[in-house]
């Protein structure tokens, strides 16, 4: 079952949102197609990102020339109107996916958000580089919990924080990647949220039904990523993510 409390507060900030822009009347009709890695995110100087490797597909969804997207690990398509988008269950990570891309549409399109879509090319590779310094401006040198592994922010963490990161991918789980072990978030999200002093987390928790695990917590969280866009602005989430379009 999803997290209600998440998912009823979006969906109720999402159809008002059409209604005040008048787009549930006029059904708007949504596309969501299955992009390949190379339109999502370019080329980028790594070839490690879940994309790449085909673990994660990007969602995207257009309204009215207003582009969003979202990681999933279930893609699939839909044509239809908000009201129907508004209508799914959201039982399963593919009608999340689904929601959620609309959803990034929607706000876009609505100017309540710029940048709905993955960076490309060296976007990846610049986002790493600048991470470190934001972390270190805003939070110090806190005990860092990274939720969700992206290569790039990985390896210019590793060696400037501690550092522990969570994975739901069984064959990251238990590997080292930049000298760090990646744990099991289904089993060590407890304790990596108690031990880390900041936690920065992917978006796609939002996709996956994990995110109710990182909210209200007694300490400083980040979302990452492209995935969490509308979320983050309808949900007063801090969120990092400098060079998405």
């Amino acid at each position: 079952m999803y997290d209600t409390t998440v998912y009823d507060t979006l969906r109720h900030k999402m159809r008002e949102l059409a209604q005040e822009h008048d787009l549930l009347s006029t059904q708007v009709v949504i596309t969501t197609a299955i992009l390949t890695p190379e339109q999502a995110i370019g080329q980028p100087e790594r070839q490690d990102f879940p994309l790449l490797k085909g673990k994660e597909k990007m969602v995207e969804a257009d309204l009215g020339g207003s582009r969003g997207q979202a990681f999933t690990n279930w893609p699939g398509t839909f044509q239809g109107s908000l009201t129907e988008i508004l209508a799914l269950p959201l039982a399963d990570n593919h009608e999340r996916a689904l929601f959620v891309s609309a959803l990034n549409a929607l706000a876009r399109h609505t100017e309540k958000v710029g940048n709905t879509r993955h960076c490309r090319n060296e976007g990846p590779k610049l986002c790493g580089q600048k991470i470190v310094a934001y972390i270190q401006e805003h939070y110090g040198k806190p005990k860092l919990g990274m939720v969700g592994l992206q290569p790039a922010l990985l390896a210019a963490c590793a060696p400037a924080f501690p550092l522990r990161v969570l994975d739901l991918d069984p064959e990251n789980i238990g590997q080292k990647k930049e000298g760090t072990l990646i744990e099991d978030g289904m089993v060590a999200a407890q304790d990596v949220a108690q031990w880390a002093d900041l936690l920065f987390v992917t978006g796609s928790t939002l996709v996956n039904n994990t995110i109710g695990d990182w909210l209200n917590l007694d300490k400083p969280v980040v979302f990452f990523g492209n995935t969490i866009a509308g979320a983050a602005e309808f949900l007063g989430l801090k969120r990092f993510c400098p060079y998405s379009d």
